[in-house]
């Protein structure tokens, strides 16, 4: 006979500053949480090295090290961490069914979604080799740019995006390259023409990145004009990725509200889906602003949200 399924008042699907966010405030308000960390335990901050932007980190900070703060944060107020991958889930009814690794069943009131995006990459080994040791290789010139002042780069991307993110890199950096693989931006008139009028951006059209030069950080990225086939050199010491996220909700794929790309959709200044009792934060609902502090604020209206649902609810 089968193990009766683990009933628990709150589920957190995710980590990351999102999720690790809304454990602090769940635990606090004793929904005793449990969070099922997923395939990247700690999220997008793990693969980053040096985060400078986040408030109360005056030296800045790790992501790693940042995770494990967030983390020992969370399970100091009783939050219970596990390992594991959220497989497979059932909506339907009023108890939000879960499936973890495929196998393990578990039963929640709420569930407060944090699974995050993933940055697309080119796949090429170099560019994911220096990406990994913080070698230069970033898909985000928000959060990295600083590095790089006073230095020559270069940017993929053709969307609105990728020009606002040239746009700020042209105000650190004296020359900013930018790659366009087609032979026109996919980005609004008015981001073009930003770009067009900054006189230290280069489009570069019909250009892709060949290979990523550099030992332990960028010294330079081999590009080649996919018309004439010419390969050539570029000296810079940063390469940005900006051709995309994807947002990691395909389990809840016919279960929730999610846009073309699959940003999953909430009521305004609310974390709320459709679903009564499961609620979004981070980025796996935000494709604007995509930053760890905002995430860390939406798990918050997220864990509050969730707080006043069992209430409201008289779930105890």
């Amino acid at each position: 006979m089968s193990e009766k399924p683990e009933h628990l008042r709150c589920l957190i699907i995710g980590s990351g500053p999102a999720g690790y966010t809304a454990a602090i405030y769940a635990a606090r308000a004793d929904l005793k949480p449990v969070m099922i960390t997923g395939p990247l335990p700690g999220g997008q901050l793990t693969q980053t090295t040096e985060v400078e932007n986040y408030p109360g980190y005056p030296n800045g900070r790790t992501g790693p090290e940042m995770m494990e703060d967030l983390k020992a944060q969370a399970e100091r107020f009783g939050t219970d961490v596990r390992n594991g991958w959220v497989t497979k889930v059932d909506f339907t009814g009023p108890v939000h069914k879960v499936w973890v690794d495929e196998t393990t069943e578990i039963h929640a009131d709420t569930v407060i979604i944090s699974t995050g995006a993933s940055a697309k990459w080119l796949g090429l080994p170099n560019e994911i080799r220096l990406r990994d040791i913080g070698g230069g290789v970033t898909a985000c010139a928000v959060c990295d740019g600083f590095f790089f002042k006073g230095q020559t780069v270069a940017l993929v991307g053709a969307g609105d995006s990728a020009c606002e993110e040239a746009s700020y890199l042209a105000k650190l950096c004296p020359k900013v390259y930018m790659l366009v693989r087609k032979d026109h931006f996919r980005a609004s008139k008015a981001m073009v023409h930003r770009v067009e009028n900054t006189p230290n951006i280069e489009v570069l059209f019909n250009t892709e990145v060949k290979d990523v030069h550099g030992e332990h950080a960028v010294e330079g990225i081999t590009i080649v004009n996919n018309q004439t086939k010419e390969e050539s050199r570029l000296d810079v010491t940063g390469l940005f990725l900006a051709i995309g996220h994807k947002p990691n909700t395909d389990i809840f794929k016919g279960w929730l509200d999610m846009d073309e790309v699959g940003y999953l959709k909430h009521l305004p200044d609310s974390s709320k889906t459709k679903i009564e009792g499961v609620f979004v934060s981070g980025d796996a609902g935000d494709k604007v602003y995509r930053q760890a502090v905002t995430a860390a604020g939406t798990g918050c209206m997220a864990a509050l949200d969730a707080e006043r649902y069992l209430a409201a609810k008289g779930i105890h």
